[in-house]
């Protein structure tokens, strides 16, 4: 006897279909999962014989031989459960399927039946549409997730029993709403740190309000307790809103790594991601035997927030080179070659020094110059010329701490973020970019039009810091936005002046490093 069911997979994230095909045969009683199996999937053999029991069903008699199709492509997880389940229901002879060739199956058993959540739902139920699937049926808790899928109808399913009633035709289950959450409200701003509680660093402030709003990456380099970790944590609260696309995107990182919190259909804030200064390079990659997402990778479309920059693994910090460059992340293993989007903001914090106080106005500094260059050393000359805008934070007055005048709150500086923003997007309109930051060789001379006297700044700064061929691409992605946010169409010598302005520290810190070693 044969009997087969339509369920879907996961490479990556990126979803496809999986055909579970059971097979009954006259022999010694066996239960046998093929297919390119990992562990996981094989252990659904004790959870699908107790949920007979359970239902009081008797498990049939023979050589039972589940495959999973296609064979080439390796599963995992325990998301094939529900429809081995069915198929070996159906072989039993305990029920009745109607036609369900148009329909998937997605879930986690129980050892009672219940239905239990899987990762990367939103994933499996996009590829269920693009397959040509009509419906598929998932955990109920991950039905808000997968609803956001337009074109399949989504059901939730809570137990086995629930799903028997609904396929015999008993008692229906209603399919998921597929409401689409806010993404632009002050919702989804409600609990962030807020500018408004930060006192006196407006030039810190100015050059987060210049990354925010053209995606840019940002070092900030200072003391001690001048408010680098502050500042960066209140980064999320001006971002420009997340577009559906990336909204969607986000959520199948999150979904497939597990850690999209429960009953949520979509990630409604951009990712803020802090990993300590201990993280591995595959910490910050991803990898595995089954290649996982990392930190860079579930920071996309957000922020990736390193703190003590120096102090983390030299061999982690270069492996940034290459996603910060193209915007995503390729994984090699035996077991397969998986992409994950890494389209992030980098937003690094450091002190000048191993004690923190060179520069300060008011403390010396401890270290001796061969540690300071050894310190400063630890980050390399390719990834500071990544970073587009260099500030120093040094320390705050007190006259500035203790004024009662309000600070501009982080609603204010949003407002002008997303202006900058929707100008960009309308800019670049069907280009597939959506910052400055992501501007293209091609894009960058159309889009970057110099007046006169801005010309003619940007070819004495190019000689005179020596930039390089990157540096000088990144001095005029900056530009642009400091002209967006200003509003104008050309850049001028004035938004020039400030973009160069964010390239000073490098000559200030790892230039003296270079002349002492």
């Amino acid at each position: 006897m044969y009997c087969s069911l339509h369920s879907m997979g996961l490479c990556g994230i990126d979803g496809f279909a999986v055909e579970t095909e059971a097979d009954l045969s006259r022999a010694l009683p066996s239960f046998e999962i093929v297919g390119l199996p990992d562990a996981a999937v094989k252990e659904p053999r004790g959870r699908v014989r107790a949920v007979f029991a359970n239902l009081g069903c008797p498990f049939p008699n023979g050589k039972v031989v589940v495959n999973l199709a296609p064979a080439s492509l390796k599963k995992t997880g325990p998301l094939y459960d529900l429809p081995i389940l069915l198929t070996l229901l159906q072989l039993s002879g305990a029920v009745q399927l109607p036609d369900l060739s148009r329909s998937a199956f997605v879930g986690e058993l129980s050892l009672a039946g219940e239905v239990r959540p899987v990762t990367g739902a939103l994933s499996m139920v996009l590829a269920a549409r693009d397959a040509g699937y009509d419906e598929i049926f998932l955990p109920a808790a991950n039905a808000p997730e997968g609803s956001v899928a337009q074109g399949i109808r989504v059901f939730p399913v809570e137990n086995v029993r629930q799903l028997l009633d609904h396929l015999s035709g008993v008692s229906p289950i209603a399919p998921a709403a597929g409401e689409l959450p806010d993404l632009g409200g002050d919702a989804c701003m409600a609990g962030l740190p807020d500018f408004s509680e930060v006192r006196g660093q407006e030039q810190a402030k100015r050059a987060l309000e210049v990354a925010a709003s053209g995606g840019h990456n940002l070092l900030m380099v200072g003391p001690p307790g001048t408010g680098k970790s502050m500042l960066a944590k209140r980064l999320p609260s001006i971002l420009p809103p997340l577009t559906f696309e990336e909204a969607v995107e986000t959520t199948r990182i999150h979904s497939v790594a597990g850690i999209l919190p429960p009953g949520d259909a979509l990630v409604r804030v951009r990712p803020f991601r802090s990993p300590h200064h201990t993280v591995s390079p595959g910490g910050l990659t991803g990898g595995g035997s089954q290649p996982m997402p990392g930190e860079v990778s579930l920071a996309h479309n957000g922020v990736l927030f390193l703190d003590e920059l120096p102090e983390f693994d030299k061999r982690a910090l270069e492996v940034l080179r290459q996603p910060l460059e193209d915007g995503k992340l390729t994984i090699s293993r035996a077991a397969a070659r998986v992409s994950y989007p890494a389209s992030v903001m980098l937003v690094a914090a450091m002190n000048p020094c191993p004690c923190g106080y060179y520069g300060h106005p008011t403390r010396p500094c401890t270290c001796g110059e061969a540690r300071i260059a050894l310190y400063l050393g630890r980050v390399s000359g390719p990834l500071l010329d990544r970073i587009d805008l260099h500030v120093e934070v040094m320390p705050v007055q007190y006259e500035e701490l203790a004024s009662a005048a309000p600070a501009e709150s982080s609603r204010e500086i949003r407002a002008r973020v997303v202006r900058a923003r929707q100008r960009q997007l309308e800019r670049y309109a069907g280009t597939g970019v959506t910052c400055n930051a992501r501007l293209t060789p091609a894009l960058l001379r159309q889009a970057c039009a110099l007046t006169p006297s801005a010309e003619t700044l940007m070819h004495a700064a190019f000689d005179k810091l020596g930039l390089s061929g990157r540096s000088y691409e990144r001095v005029l992605k900056v530009a642009r936005t400091i002209a967006d946010l200003d509003g104008s169409g050309p850049i001028t010598a004035d938004h020039i002046s400030e973009a160069i302005q964010y390239r000073g520290l490098d000559r200030k810190y790892w230039q003296r490093k270079s002349a002492l070693l």
